[in-house]
């Protein structure tokens, strides 16, 4: 069976017509042709602003007419992510999707349900010919996932509804009222690369650790995932202290907004060193298979012969990146002290990579601290910044975005609520989530906005092992039509 044949179809064939289209984050000129050809193609009032966004509208059904009317919201763009051995030009070519079971999934990539199946659900509501709903505006914003730029550029006064519906949450049954807001940080280390002689005397080691499960580096942070670059850098710390080695090549992670699931390193150490450092990683990977194998099953680290490089990182900076970056913290920080079972703050260190500039050779390293409390964002990011500067000549933080506060006592909340009761017999959770959703941003140009997030379970979002339920999507159109005729 084709995705675009499940029910409820009118959702399933949108989301299927969606993982067609590329859509990497700022690059996104494709799905928004994509999406002004569908409002035309359906007598879509739409307007496209500066940055990108669009808003698609429709009036409100007969007997709707005076009530207040509805944004529907989600992101158009997906996390880029695939597996090393997979050949996928996330540019030009679709996602090529496959049922298992409940669960839709992608060949070796990202499957995009974050925020596609949003944006599907969105669109079924807006040309649906039988659902009653008042005055509707479905707002799809560009690059949510590397910078909320579409949410940072939101004009005001496009919006003429009072309450807003994000659509991008992630678990079945939950009503989510508040997120943590963000910062970014990027550190640069410049060097200049030694050429490496006596190689005859020097051994070339390629250092992999892999099979990590990854993730969203907001969602599952608590989850006692393995960080790729982390697991490489402790153990690169330890042969440092012990044999002479030079540093060839580093490079782990990605995205900023995702756990590190693969890390490598080249490496030269003395040719006589070859079999304390091979007794060495098995002692090492027994302990990290002790502390994270009941969570990281498939956690792999391998060491393997290489051709000897021209050139290494002068040893004085190497140490010193790698002290750098093992003394950067990583993790969940602190849970909240107001809301049970919510992280409140944590910090990802999700990439290094080596790159050149105009001043030369660099290592890059970014990360991402969250906090639903402002003070301890900022506080992380300055903790993050100390560390790195021990290395970095260059340590520099992105503007943020704020959290969303809490509101336990929206009308909003309460029609989603009993919605769900009504439709399920059972109670939905309310929540905040541990992610930055747009809502914050939001809510500063319309302050008034009364506002909810729902959706469909999805999970291992940002990663390819991304999965979303077929069953829990069905309820989610249900849920949300049931809302907007409620409305």
């Amino acid at each position: 069976m084709n995705i675009q044949e499940l029910q409820p179809k009118e959702v399933f064939s949108i989301f299927h017509e969606i993982t067609q289209v590329p859509r990497p984050s700022k690059r996104e000129g494709k799905i928004i042709e994509w999406l002004k050809a569908f409002a035309v193609k359906h007598n879509l009032e739409h307007t496209v602003d500066e940055a990108g966004n669009i808003i698609m509208r429709k009036p409100a059904t007969s007997g709707y007419e005076d009530k207040p009317g509805v944004i529907l919201q989600a992101h158009m763009d997906m996390v880029c992510e695939k597996n090393n051995d997979t050949v996928h030009d996330f540019d030009n070519d679709p996602i090529h999707t496959y049922i298992d079971g409940d669960f839709i999934k992608a060949q070796g990539t990202t499957l995009g349900a974050d925020n596609g199946i949003g944006m599907a659900l969105m669109l079924a509501a807006i040309t649906s010919d039988t659902l009653k709903h008042p005055a509707l505006e479905c707002l799809f914003t560009v690059d949510e996932e590397t910078g909320l730029t579409g949410a940072f550029r939101l004009q005001d006064g496009c919006l003429n509804g009072k309450q807003l519906i994000n659509l991008d949450s992630e678990d079945d049954g939950q009503v989510f009222i508040g997120c943590a807001g963000g910062i970014d940080t990027l550190a640069k280390m410049h060097y200049e690369a030694m050429r490496l002689e006596a190689k005859g005397e020097r051994l070339a080691i390629h250092l992999k650790v892999g099979g990590l499960m990854g993730g969203h580096s907001g969602d599952d942070i608590n989850k006692g995932r393995g960080n790729a670059n982390k697991i490489l850098v402790r153990f690169l710390y330890q042969v440092m202290k012990s044999m002479d080695m030079h540093v060839a090549k580093l490079d782990g992670g990605n995205l900023r907004n995702a756990i590190s699931r693969e890390a490598e390193a080249v490496i030269t150490i003395p040719i006589w060193c070859k079999e304390d450092i091979r007794v060495m990683l098995n002692h090492y990977i027994a302990t990290i298979e002790q502390e994270i194998g009941d969570v990281e099953k498939d956690f792999t680290m391998s060491l393997e012969t290489t051709e000897t490089p021209d050139f290494y990182i002068p040893q004085e900076d190497s140490e010193r990146l790698i002290q750098a970056l093992y003394a950067c913290p990583h993790g969940m920080m602190a849970m909240s002290k107001t809301m049970p079972g919510l992280v409140e703050t944590s910090t990802n260190l999700a990439s290094v990579k080596m790159k050149e500039d105009e001043k030369g050779a660099y290592i890059e390293v970014n990360t991402s601290q969250r906090s639903s409390i402002e003070s301890k964002k900022h506080d992380l990011k300055q903790m993050v910044e100390c560390a790195l500067a021990l290395a970095c000549d260059e340590v520099t933080h992105g503007d943020g975005y704020p959290g969303w506060a809490p509101n336990p006592q929206s009308p909003l909340l309460e029609v989603t609520k009993k919605a769900y009761q009504d439709l399920f017999a059972a109670e939905p959770k309310v929540l905040a989530i541990h992610a930055g959703l747009e809502c914050g941003l939001f809510l500063e140009k319309y302050p008034y906005l009364d506002m909810v997030s729902i959706g469909p379970q999805m999970f291992g979002v940002h990663s390819p092992q991304e999965r979303l339920s077929i069953s829990s999507t069905g309820k989610c159109w249900q849920w949300l039509q049931r809302v907007l005729e409620t409305l």
